[in-house]
Formats: C-alpha cells, structure tokens, sequence
C-alpha cells in the first residue's frame, strides 16, 4: 500500500512539521542531506516530499501541505516507494542488454518525467559520473507536468568525479528543482557539498514506539516476538516492518551452535549437518549474510553481559544460554572472535564462499577460547 499522507510517516513528527513547515512558507532548500540509520525512512520520507510538492490536489492537514496520493503526479511519484524490487528490475533490464550497450548503461528508476531516482550502480554500488551527468543535463529545462523535478541519491557513496561534477549543480541549482541527498551519515558526503546543502536528521524511534508500530502493522507476530523484532531492528522502522523473522531465528539457532560448539569444544556431529545446509550461490550468500549477521548480534550481546549491562542485550528471547555462554568468555575472546568474523567477511566479499567452510569460522573461535 502507498503512504497516502504524511500521518503515514511514523516517528519523527518534528522533523515532518518543520518540513512542511517550509513546504508551506515555499522555503524548502534546493539541495537536501536526509541523514539517518538504514531503515529510518529517508528514502520514503523523500518520496513523500516529492508529492507533496507536486500534488495537484494539494490538500492541508492541520493547516499544513499535505499530498493526496490519488492524483496521476501522486501516483506515479508513489510506485517508486518501493525502492528495491524498481532497483531490481532496472538491474535485470540491463542485464538483458547486448555487452556493448551494458557497459553504457547506468541505473535510473523513473515513473514520472520530472522525479529522478539516482540508485548506487552495481557491481561497485557506488553513484557514477555519468548517473550524475545524466541530471546535469536535464536539471535545466522546466518541469514537463509536475512544478519542481525531484532528484533523488539514495546513497552517499559517490565515485571520486561524480561528487565533484555534483558539486557544480549544487553551487547553482535551478529554482524549479530539489535534490536529495540520502546518508546514514551525513560527515559520509564531501565537506564541499555538505556546505552547499541543509542536512535533515532522522532520528532512531524508541522501543515502545517500534512496538507500537508493529502491533498494527504485524499483528500475526506475538507480543514477545514483536518486543524481539523492535530490539533487532535498532529503532528503524523500516526495518522492523520489513524483519524477516522466521529466517532470522533460523539462522540464529545456527549461530547459537557455533558458539556453542566452538566454546564446549565438544561435539561436531550437530555443527556439521549445519555446515552441510549452506550452500554456494546466491541463495546461500542471502542466507550466510544473515547468518553472519546473528554471530554479531549474540557476540554482542556477550558484550554486554561481559560489561554488567545486562539491559542492553536484544536476543532477550535466548538470554539465559547467552549468560551461561558469558561464564565461559572474556573481552579478549569476543575481540578476537569479532575480528575473525570480519575476516570471514571480507573472504565472502571476495566470493570465497565457495571454499570457506563453517566449520573453519567455529575452529578459528575455538582456538581463541583456549
């Protein structure tokens, strides 16, 4: 479903006022940083601005610029809300292009003529000059049907030119356009364009406020395995919502057992039959990743129980086996441990997955617990 109305952006209520704030006294910058965690809406707080500042009905809420979400402009803006599967499907456009025209080709998402969506492009993932030409070059001419075109960088990882051929259009933005600029952390993007924009920050919500949120947006999760969802997903809201739990607790009862085994040092015959399940290929890259991910998680929340902040653990569903793993660990071993997983990481960015076994990761981290 498309957000119809800025009520539908939850959390950050002061931040959205003072947008519409400027929205309505027409001051809004031509050149934005949205900075905030991944999953804290950015991206669809931008989509959401981009209606609003073209919606033909132009309704008020509480005497404020709304948008409709009905009209053809709100429409179009609205199906590119859904940022990833339009990152797919471009990405799989090209990659039925002849060679010759691949390697001209950039990646764009476009459903209306005047709102530019400006993805990193693969394989580097990173936004390059030509992504940034391609606006130079149509940021001039006057919006065909919309009053301001919108251009939208959905990272802050730009490629050494392309930042500096940014640059020149923020200098002297047309006043018939805006563009965003979206970062987990603004201090990301060159001190040169970060002086020539006004950065916006997106703040993490609270737990009660995830909680809140997933109640009417999951209620086939139960109360414990929302409370769960709202603690993994660090107060970003986007990523609660879109939380795939069942995958998670898969993966996290693995991770448990590599911990387990490599801290017991005890039997391999379970570790084993789990190693077996994983497998090359990009399936089991997604389901290492996430795998990986839950090896961080558990270590810290070791961590935290090392340091006597038992409050600040997030898998509190399984907290009682992580304190008895705590009985059997110190900082050092979880330093060591931590460093050994970003090393099986930076393997896997080099598409070692193949040769890189599981049962490696548990021997590294049982030669650190001894």
């Amino acid at each position: 479903m498309s957000n119809m109305s800025f009520k539908n952006f939850h959390g950050n209520s002061e931040l959205v006022h003072s947008i519409r704030d400027m929205l309505a006294r027409d001051r809004f910058p031509h050149a934005v940083i949205l900075a905030g965690p991944s999953g804290s809406g950015k991206y669809t707080l931008a989509t959401m601005i981009a209606r609003a500042m073209n919606c033909l009905e132009r309704p008020l809420m509480d005497g404020l610029p709304d948008f409709c979400g009905k009209c053809s402009n709100c429409i179009r803006i609205g199906e590119m809300e859904d940022l990833g599967s339009r990152c797919a499907e471009a990405t799989e456009a090209r990659d039925n292009l002849k060679d010759s025209e691949k390697k001209e080709t950039r990646l764009f998402i476009q459903t209306h003529p005047d709102v530019l969506v400006i993805p990193p492009d693969p394989p580097q993932m990173m936004i390059k000059v030509d992504q940034v030409r391609r606006v130079i070059d149509s940021i001039y001419f006057r919006p065909a049907e919309a009053r301001e075109r919108v251009f939208i960088f959905t990272d802050s990882a730009f490629m050494k030119e392309a930042a500096n051929s940014l640059l020149k259009v923020l200098e002297e933005p047309p006043e018939f356009a805006t563009i965003f600029l979206l970062a987990e952390n603004a201090g990301e993007l060159l001190p040169t364009i970060r002086s020539r924009c006004m950065a916006l920050q997106l703040k993490c919500l609270s737990l009660p406020e995830i909680e809140d949120y997933l109640e009417k947006h999951r209620p086939d999760w139960k109360p414990e395995q929302r409370k769960l969802v709202a603690r993994l997903s660090e107060g970003a809201v986007g990523r609660a919502r879109n939380f795939d739990l069942e995958s998670y607790s898969a993966a996290r009862a693995d991770a448990l057992t590599i911990l387990r085994t490599a801290l017991r040092a005890g039997e391999h015959s379970e570790l084993f039959k789990i190693t077996e399940s994983y497998r090359a290929g990009a399936e089991g890259r997604e389901k290492i990743d996430i795998l990986l991910r839950c090896l961080y998680s558990l270590l810290q929340d070791l961590v935290f129980l090392e340091a006597k902040s038992p409050a600040l653990v997030r898998n509190t569903d399984v907290l009682g086996e992580l304190q008895k793993f705590a009985q059997d660990v110190n900082f050092e071993w979880l330093a060591s441990a931590a460093g050994r997983l970003a090393n099986v990481e930076r393997g896997l960015r080099r598409n070692l997955l193949r040769s890189l076994s599981l049962d490696a990761f548990e021997a590294a981290l049982e030669k650190t617990s001894a």
